[in-house]
């Protein structure tokens, strides 16, 4: 798969300030209520490994960009997380390689900004997901006040795009959930010292009606 050599060495310094300024206590807060066979989508560098508790029984974090799973296994290697079995799987989240109904916990955190098909990726996580499952999500979206911010991130959806690796400032998240029958109640917040084109937040957990 194509990656982006530069972004995936930079990242970590890149998100360092905004990690220290509160999202990584998010990262923790959320991560904390996963359990069972966890999928994590697009682990990145596993800025959340640390986060996980004894309750996951296995995680499996799939990461398609090779230089970013590079940087994935590398960090397993070095800082083993408390799930005793953990596999990386080079894999896009609109196209999961698992089989229906397969994980209890989906994660997924600054992820659904850059999939190339969000509505794709979120029927894939509807797909994965047991019928008591959850996916728990903390995404930068588009502003809800249609007002300046949110022509803004419309204006620069493209050229922030090129700078963030494929990153869309104007998603709507919570309506793709929605959309694909999760049941979203959506806490709205802040990324923590972030450029304001993406400092609108939601984050939660979803679940499909029974």
């Amino acid at each position: 798969m194509p990656g982006h050599r530069l972004f995936a060495a930079l990242y970590d310094r890149i998100l360092s300030g905004t990690e220290k300024a509160g999202l990584s206590e998010m990262r923790a807060a959320l991560v904390a209520d996963a359990r069972g066979r966890t999928l994590e989508l697009g682990a990145g560098t596993g800025l959340n490994l640390a986060h996980y508790t004894d309750a996951v029984t296995e995680l499996v974090a799939t990461e398609p960009d090779p230089f970013m799973a590079r940087k994935l296994r590398d960090k397993l290697s070095q800082d083993p997380p408390a799930p005793g079995s953990v596999e990386v799987v080079e894999a896009a989240a609109e196209r999961l390689p698992f089989e229906d109904d397969s994980f209890d916990t989906v994660v997924g955190t600054l992820v659904l900004c850059t999939v190339d098909d969000p509505d794709a990726a979120v029927r894939e996580i509807a797909r994965v997901l047991r019928a008591d499952g959850q996916f728990l999500y903390l995404e930068h979206v588009r502003d809800p006040d249609e007002g300046g911010l949110a022509r803004w991130q419309d204006r620069l959806e493209r050229p922030w795009g090129w700078v963030g690796a494929g990153c869309h400032p104007n998603r709507d998240t919570a309506a793709t959930l929605a959309a694909a029958g999760f049941d979203v109640q959506p806490d709205r917040g802040e990324l923590p010292k972030a450029p304001p084109l993406v400092r609108p937040l939601i984050r939660g957990s979803a679940s499909l009606p029974a």
